[in-house]
């Protein structure tokens, strides 16, 4: 027809839409490649069947020793009286301590065996015993080993025969040594700092710098502990410290680091004072002593000097560690008696700090810088005769964040490769599972490879299974997990057993061993794992039997009936703590590798995030029935071995008072596991519905989900506050649940929006039809034709104006409607970011409009709104925004569809916008290009710069909060930015990205202009 406007080609649109669904699909695949879900059974140990019974067996007879004779001494006094203190609980009397002939009498005899710790007994005809050593140490073990014979109402060895131990190196942590017993503190449960230091508490802001009557108080606790540790048979203590005792005199002048008149001198130099005689008490009763840092350790001025000198912390640097060899030289000349420093890189920061400033930085995080750091360390230790422990522990950090489980790890920073390391005063220290010490997991495979001395780091106190609130024998995976690594690497010389560290130190129960709550609950571990450093051979029943003999009952019975008890605590906490089928799996998800216990996040939190949960059902679903199961078969254990320790009669327990705190303990982990139980089968079949539509799940699902709220409401009436016996925190899990009781819900409100969007475009479709719907009809399936259709008047009618509030007020209804229901009306902070930077794109773009009739825009943007709602809509169709993210983290072929068609339409929608500028306001294509980046940009750059001046942590942790998707802890706890390795700077360098393809569309829109100016001027007609 002549005059009318041809068609516009479709050749652009198509093209683009081919382009953007690439890109979509490029996206998918990343974001596949990084949440993506694999399992694979683990090569966890056999399973170790509890004895079937326990029978009762009398004392052997304690041996009648009225009088010890030791050779002079302190060190030997101390292990005389822990023989007469053990003839004394047998009701014997105190025996005296003499130098002539006595009925126990220590000799010293010419070496006889490698270690010097090794002795003898004989007795003669007389009934006299004889314990002979080549020196004090052999004596003194010696010693410790009788009376441990003695209260455990066993035989002595009287034959002569030789007995040493298998692994002379046995240590423990410090205990709880320095900490406090603080009731509102530990009543909390929220504390989450994992700050070890031991003599923080002393220290003062100013001169004399140490309160002497604190540094008193840990001196005695200190005493206490060493005496307890040495009973127990170990023979080295790990404290805390480093920093605080260097003043890097050696450095320079002596002034470099620590100017004169700085108060670090000053304090290190009182500290020293202090805490030397404190430290050497144990080295001079016989035990090894390290000091216990991490690295890089750092204080400002020392920080300050190393950038001055190094330019900053460059951890390849011999320089930078020539300065560390300074400080470790200067702390083993002040504090002799100190036989080496364990060193940690892969834990530090803010949350490892004490009050003061000396802290912690992740920066040894490589190969070289491993190494280098241990060749400068070991040079030092070397000339002084110490030794360096490294701890393996890397927890994913950096490129060797897989050092402490990987073999092939191990081997490239200590094997015989370029810079390998095997020096004999290096001891390398390696957790004994394949991880943290979780239940469930593989024993580490790096214990069975290298040349370099090993100890096996144990932990007494589980903290991923109730802090030591729970009866946790763990006497027989020690021995399994100790005889593994002897018969494959002979290398292995000793055991750093952990009495209380491990987790943070007021978020469970307040147990502070030796002093304060039921802490002899895990002090059956710390006995076990020093009588297996001695015998890894030795029958872990009888061990089990003599710590109860020694420390809770001695009559046959009764000690028998609690033995089989502890026998079957593993069985109550690998099943009611851990739900098996995902458990005795290697996962990997996030990109991570996540432990095997990820329902009940970092310590006590029980999650009920999506990410954590979804991803358990999907590795539990082929076996799921028996996932649900262990829940009850735990609590059911619980509740036997409850029932057996409290039909024992109360008088025949050492005191009353233990025989009541086991039974209180029994009865919270009856009662916790009963509660997990019913929240595991209410977590499982909701998820089993939301995977399947099964009526029987959903039925199940609400049924347990009404157990598990009576559960833990009278699970935190009974324990809420109490600081021995805390309640678990069940505040993630309600977040869950909340959000998944309105999915049902969510699904009928987003199958009725998806009805309406649908019947908004056939209206639009069909005549006679509204202007505005059929303008949305147009931009929702052939954006490139709107430019043909003419907007309504702009006169005051009445229709005119009901079209022209339609064309946006249609798709503002359904884009607010359809992210409430996304967001199953819960989370407002998603609702912000996601309105808001839809606001601020239609205000630029208005703005970019001028006086130009907005219709056409409107209905643009409208059409991509309903475009992008009608494909969310259709993921929420079917059981609510559950089904959506159950989808998208254990559906591969799902998520990769949804990605790839919603990034297309999110691209699509920038398409649109350039197409409405350039075919219905008449813009040149690059002008119209130009503006669209403009808009794109300056959106993301102020939506972005939001986001960084909230912070991205904390913009992250609300936004988590409020959806659930993953585990509620993080950001308590670790971070989410740091457990998933999300750069804070992320949002800030989105901002200035944002910006430059701002800037780009402004030289963009400038040269559409000029194109447009000189067109016009050649149109123009010449003047001649």
């Amino acid at each position: 027809m002549p005059g009318s406007r041809p068609r516009p080609s479709t050749r652009v649109p198509l093209v683009a839409a081919v382009v953007v669904l690439a890109l979509g699909a490029l996206v998918a695949v990343g974001v596949g490649q990084a949440l993506g879900l694999s399992f694979r059974p683990a090569d966890t140990p056999a399973a170790i069947a509890p004895p079937t019974s326990v029978e009762p067996t009398s004392m052997v007879a304690a041996p009648r020793i009225a009088t010890i004779s030791v050779p002079a001494g302190e060190r030997l006094s101390l292990a005389a009286s822990a023989v007469s203190d053990a003839l004394v609980d047998r009701g014997l009397p105190a025996p005296t301590i003499t130098t002539g002939d006595a009925d126990l009498s220590v000799r010293t005899v010419p070496s006889f065996a490698d270690s010097p710790e090794a002795y003898r007994v004989r007795q003669d005809g007389e009934g006299h015993l004889a314990l002979e050593a080549a020196g004090v140490d052999g004596a003194a073990a010696g010693l410790y080993g009788i009376a441990d014979r003695i209260r455990s109402g066993a035989a002595l060895d009287t034959t002569g025969a030789t007995q040493q131990p298998r692994l002379g190196l046995r240590l423990t942590d410090s205990g709880s040594v320095g900490r406090e017993a603080d009731p509102a503190a530990f009543s909390a449960g929220t504390d989450y700092s994992l700050n070890t230091d031991v003599v923080a508490g002393a220290v003062l802001p100013e001169a004399p710098w140490v309160d002497q009557v604190v540094v008193d108080r840990i001196d005695a606790e200190f005493k206490q502990l060493v005496q307890h540790d040495l009973r127990e048979g170990y023979n080295g203590i790990v404290v805390p410290g480093f920093l605080e005792y260097v003043t890097f005199s050696g450095v320079g002048d002596g002034h470099q680091v620590y100017p004169q008149g700085d108060p670090h001198v000053a304090r290190a130099q009182a500290m020293v004072k202090a805490f030397g005689p404190v430290f050497r008490y144990a080295a001079d009763m016989g035990m090894h002593v390290y000091l216990l840092t991490d690295m890089l350790a750092v204080s400002p001025p020392l920080e300050a000097y190393l950038q001055r000198t190094v330019g900053g912390l460059d951890v390849d640097d011999p320089a930078l560690w020539s300065v560390y060899q300074a400080g470790l030289a200067e702390l083993f000349d002040s504090l002799p008696f100190v036989d080496g420093l364990m060193v940690r890189i892969g834990e530090g920061g803010a949350v490892y700090q004490a009050g003061w400033d000396y802290s912690s930085k992740l920066a040894v995080t490589s190969q070289s810088s491993v190494q280098a750091m241990l060749k400068a360390l070991l040079a030092t230790a070397s000339e002084h005769d110490r030794d360096i422990i490294f701890r393996t522990w890397t927890v994913g950090v950096g490129a060797i964040g897989d050092l402490h489980t990987d073999p092939a790890s191990y081997e490239s920073v200590f094997g015989d490769g370029p810079g390998g390391i095997d020096d004999p005063h290096l001891i390398v220290s390696t957790k004994y599972t394949m991880g943290d010490f979780y239940s469930h997991l593989p024993l580490n495979p790096t214990l069975s490879v290298g040349n370099q001395r090993r100890i096996v780091e144990f932990q007494a106190r589980r903290e991923f299974e109730g802090f030591g609130a729970l009866p946790n024998d763990l006497v027989a995976e020690e021995a399994q997990a100790l005889q593994t690594f002897l018969a494959a690497n002979p290398h292995v010389e000793g055991v750093w057993n952990w009495t209380q560290d491990g987790g943070p130190l007021r978020a469970g129960p307040m147990t502070l061993y030796l002093r304060t709550g039921f802490w002899q609950m895990y002090d059956l571990n710390t006995y076990g794992t020093a009588r297996l450093a001695w015998d890894p051979s030795a029958d872990p029943t009888d061990v089990t039997r003599d710590w109860v003999r020694q420390t809770l009952s001695a009559d046959p019975a009764t000690a028998a009936a609690i033995t089989d008890t502890l026998g079957r605590s593993r069985d109550a906490i690998t099943t009611g703590l851990y739900i098996r089928t995902y458990a005795k799996q290697s996962v990997k998800a996030l990109g991570l590798e996540p432990p095997p216990m990820m329902w009940i996040f970092e310590w006590d939190i029980v999650t009920g995030d999506s990410a954590a949960l979804d991803s358990i059902y999907a590795v539990s679903r082929t076996d799921l029935d028996s996932a649900v199961a262990d829940g009850a078969h735990a609590t059911d254990v619980a509740a036997q071995m409850r029932a057996q320790v409290a039909a024992t009669d109360p008088a025949t327990w050492r005191d009353p008072a233990l025989y009541q705190h086991v039974v209180d303990a029994l009865d919270y982990e009856t009662d916790l596991l009963g509660t997990l139980a019913a929240y595991r089968e209410s977590v499982l079949r909701r998820v089993q519905w939301l995977d399947t539509g099964s009526s029987v799940a959903y039925d199940r699902w609400r049924s347990a989900e009404q157990a598990f709220r009576t559960a833990r409401a009278e699970h935190e009436a009974r324990y809420a506050g109490d600081v021995n016996l805390p309640a678990y925190n069940f505040t993630a899990a309600d977040l869950g649940a909340a959000r998944a009781d309105r999915d049902p819900t969510m699904a009928w409100l987003a199958r009725g929006l998806l009805v309406a969007v649908l019947l908004v475009l056939v209206l639009g479709a069909v005549r006679p039809r509204s202007i505005a719907l059929h303008a949305l009809f147009v931009a929702t399936t052939r954006p490139w034709r709107l430019g043909e259709l003419a907007a309504p008047p702009r006169t005051a009618t009445v229709r005119g104006r009901v079209e022209r509030v339609l064309v946006w007020a249609v798709p503002a209804v359904v884009l607010v409607a359809s992210r409430l229901v996304y967001t199953w009306f819960a989370a407002p902070a998603h609702l912000v970011l996601t309105l808001g930077s839809w606001l601020i794109l239609v205000v630029l773009l208005r703005l970019m409009v001028g006086r130009r009739d907005p219709f056409h825009l409107w209905a643009a943007l409208g059409g991509v709104v309903l475009l992008r709602t009608a494909i969310l809509l259709a993921a929420l169709v079917v059981r609510g925004p559950g089904r959506y993210w159950f989808g998208f983290w254990t559906d591969p072929a799902a998520r990769t569809a949804y990605v790839t068609v919603a990034f297309a339409a999110f691209c699509w929608s920038f398409v649109v916008i350039a197409l409405v500028l350039r075919r219905a306001y008449g813009l040149r294509p690059a002008r119209a290009v130009g503006l669209t980046l403009l808009a794109g940009g300056l959106t993301l750059a102020l939506a972005s710069g939001g986001v960084a001046v909230i912070g991205l942590e904390r913009a992250l942790t609300i936004w988590n909060d409020q959806m659930a998707l993953l585990p509620w802890g993080l950001s308590r706890i670790l971070g989410i930015t740091v457990y998933l390795g999300i750069p804070t700077w992320l949002p800030a360098a989105l901002a200035v990205v944002g910006l430059v393809v701002a800037l780009a569309g402004v030289g963009t829109a400038l040269v559409g202009r000029r194109t447009t100016a000189d067109a016009r001027a050649d149109a123009a007609p010449s003047p001649h």
